[in-house]
């Protein structure tokens, strides 16, 4: 049986979102680096690995999530090694800018992924009031 063009981009769709889903998970877990200043957006893996390495000093093998900003401020590459290659996502804001960006006076900052996904939705994670990640267990 023959599928229509429309069946088939329909199951390349959900197919390829299904596998970034469950490919690239950011969770309380993700250890996660900022970059706070902007970036040239023409960049590709190699040179943000190699950004990563020689200015901030962090292992681009690491595991570790490094977010990028571009100088206008209207889109963000996340870049991620998950032990069998570079993934890199480019979210491009479809109006406005993002809300918030920390300040400091180092190369990153270390935030958590519900600050990066707040963020990432252009909102402002200082005004969410988020708890704790964890809490310590006491004893009984």
């Amino acid at each position: 049986m023959a599928m229509s063009f429309k069946a088939k981009s329909r199951l390349i769709f959900y197919t390829s979102s299904f596998m970034v889903m469950f490919m690239v998970q950011i969770n309380a877990t993700t250890r996660i680096a900022l970059a706070i200043s902007p970036v040239d957006f023409r960049k590709g893996i190699d040179t943000l690995a190699a950004y990563c390495l020689k200015q901030v000093g962090i292992d681009p093998f690491s595991g570790r999530l490094f977010a990028f900003r571009n100088r206008a401020g209207t889109a963000v590459k996340l870049l991620i090694y998950d032990g069998n290659g570079f993934w890199l996502c480019h979210k491009r804001f479809s109006k406005g800018k993002r809300q918030w960006w920390p300040k400091a006076h180092t190369d990153t900052v270390a935030i958590k992924a519900t600050e990066l996904m707040i963020c990432l939705q252009q909102g402002s994670p200082t005004k969410a009031g988020f708890p704790n990640d964890w809490r310590a267990v006491v004893p009984s």
